[in-house]
């Protein structure tokens, strides 16, 4: 009976699979694993109690603020005679909405977030904002050193050529709106928010050229949204 009693309980197939999956990201088992579950899981499914929805929310804003603060850290040691103006310019490259899609969708965040499949729209930023969360938990779980090692080594160094970021111009709206001004068309950026938590919005922006969509773009603020739309629309475009 003793033996029943304290007799582990073998994780989850579930579990087995975040685990593994974590593992993989991270480079580290969990220690806390209800931290990451929580990191995965969208509000779309999480559940409601006493007027407060499960959801990894709170850890997405803690995890925002600990992956700027990282790449942050990293930029002004590599960077030790570039001004404060070329250090925030270039970690805004770096971490905006779809850097952190295309980092999450590489890295397999897709496999165990979760969230209502229905919302064509949510699918466009789950990515980037359940990997902000899975930062917030590593934090957590393992501490700050361990957590801007896994941001660097994880993140930033095998999906960014600096060069190229520290090169590129990113003044798309300003491109697209030279394109259409020499080509005689009307243009408009229609924002709208399409996230609001306690602690954070989040803006989706269309470009609309002679009242045809063009690129759809996502940000923390209205002017990243419009920048991220710009560039896809420079990229339907063509516009060097």
């Amino acid at each position: 009976m003793w033996k029943l009693l304290t007799r582990k309980v073998s994780p989850s197939k579930t579990d087995k699979k975040l685990l593994t999956a974590i593992h993989t990201i991270a480079g580290f088992t969990p220690s806390n694993l209800e931290l990451y579950k929580l990191a995965v899981l969208h509000s779309s499914k999480g559940k409601e109690t006493k007027g407060f929805r499960e959801s990894n929310e709170r850890l997405e804003y803690l995890g925002d603020a600990i992956l700027g603060a990282a790449v942050a850290d990293y930029l002004f040691k590599k960077y030790p005679f570039k001004d404060e103006g070329f250090l925030t310019e270039i970690r805004s490259r770096i971490v905006n909405r779809e850097s952190l899609n295309h980092i999450a969708r590489k890295i397999g965040v897709s496999s165990i977030v979760q969230f209502d499949h229905k919302n064509a729209q949510l699918q466009q930023v789950i990515l980037g904002n359940a990997l902000e969360a899975i930062v917030g938990a590593i934090y957590l779980d393992k501490g700050y050193i361990k957590c801007k090692k896994f941001v660097i080594d994880k993140l930033i160094q095998p999906y960014f050529d600096l060069e190229l970021v520290v090169s590129s111009n990113t003044n798309f709206k300003s491109k697209v709106i030279e394109w259409v001004q020499r080509n005689g068309k009307d243009i408009r950026f229609e924002v709208t928010i399409i996230k609001k938590a306690k602690n954070t919005k989040e803006f989706i922006a269309q470009v609309f050229i002679e009242e045809q969509p063009f690129g759809q773009g996502y940000g923390y603020t209205k002017k990243k949204a419009e920048q991220d739309a710009a560039e896809k629309t420079c990229e339907l475009l063509a516009i060097a």
